[in-house]
């Protein structure tokens, strides 16, 4: 452990990610720092610090069970008295949707923040350590357990709820879908490890060959990033048809990364028909984190009509 003085620990469960990377000769960027490595970067905190090793990954290659690791670790910190809030240190390519598993796994008792880098740790313009001292300090507050699950990144402490990924090459890199309150967690612990869900994409005149191929593979359920507020063709609708016959379920959400969805176009294969067919709206999350909570009610054995709650409209700020 590391600390600057005073008596608040903080938990930091590092995994891999850009802000534990460097570039090799080779030019490749790859995680090597480990969690000691990045706090002995981090500005004076006000707080005794707990490293945790736990994996050194590029987020892009995390699994379902990697990501399940990731919420075990961080329960196991949540149980430990001594421990006044969890930092985790985690790729920004799929940080969205490790911080969305956590929170719906968990009922927090203390701070949960996750953060990391969109620059190596020898990048002339490391972001890492500030983001770190960012998200520590955030840890510390009580009063955020009340929010959920945090990200602490370029500046921006957003929910995980309805988390995305803006940009691919800038310091402020995370945004909300749609500002919402916090959404009630629904407590769903079962391991996720391995549930298959499958994103498919969706494009103008596309047919149902991706589908298929998802349901032959043995998919338990299938997320559609769908055009628009969730809007798709008649060869979708008849393949959510036969999805809904083998008792798959398909949600929709869209590649447009903000705003709220509504199912109201018709057609024969807009949101509204997609819906007749079977499908559940998703009026927030969009694929990633869909993907995230469809796995987590099919790992809890939730009812269709849980699910369709589960997918349903969060209180707006």
């Amino acid at each position: 452990m590391s600390g600057q003085g005073e008596t608040s620990l903080v938990a930091v469960i590092a995994t891999g990610g850009t802000i534990a990377s460097r570039r090799g000769a080779d030019g490749a960027s790859t995680p090597s720092l480990s969690g000691e490595d990045l706090l002995s970067l981090v500005p004076q905190i006000r707080a005794r610090l707990k490293p945790v090793d736990l994996m050194a990954k590029d987020s892009s290659s995390l699994t379902l069970a990697d990501m399940q690791r990731i919420s075990d670790a961080v329960g196991l910190e949540l149980n430990d008295p001594a421990v006044a809030g969890v930092v985790v240190l985690h790729g920004t390519d799929a940080m969205e949707e490790s911080s969305l598993l956590v929170n719906l796994q968990h009922s927090l008792t203390k701070p949960v923040v996750f953060t990391g880098a969109q620059f190596t740790a020898d990048h002339p313009d490391a972001d890492g350590p500030a983001n770190l001292a960012q998200a520590i300090e955030t840890a510390l507050d009580p009063q955020n357990t009340a929010k959920g699950v945090l990200l602490s990144f370029g500046g921006r402490c957003l929910p995980a709820w309805g988390l995305y990924k803006l940009s691919a090459d800038a310091a402020d890199a995370f945004r909300s879908a749609r500002p919402v309150l916090q959404a009630s967690a629904p407590n769903l612990a079962a391991p996720v490890a391995d549930i298959r869900v499958d994103i498919v994409a969706i494009h103008p005149g596309c047919d149902a060959t991706h589908i298929d191929a998802s349901l032959q593979a043995g998919a338990k359920g299938i997320v559609l990033a769908a055009l628009g507020s969730g809007n798709a063709n008649p060869d979708i609708a008849e393949a959510v048809k036969r999805c809904a016959e083998r008792g798959v379920p398909v949600v929709v959400s869209s590649r447009v990364p903000e705003g709220r969805l509504v199912a109201s176009y018709g057609g024969g294969g807009g949101g509204h028909d997609l819906v007749a067919a079977g499908a559940v709206h998703s009026s927030t999350l969009r694929p990633g984190q869909a993907r995230i909570l469809l796995a987590a009610l099919l790992a809890g054995k939730s009812t269709a009509e849980t699910i369709v709650s589960a997918f349903g409209e969060p209180l707006s700020l």
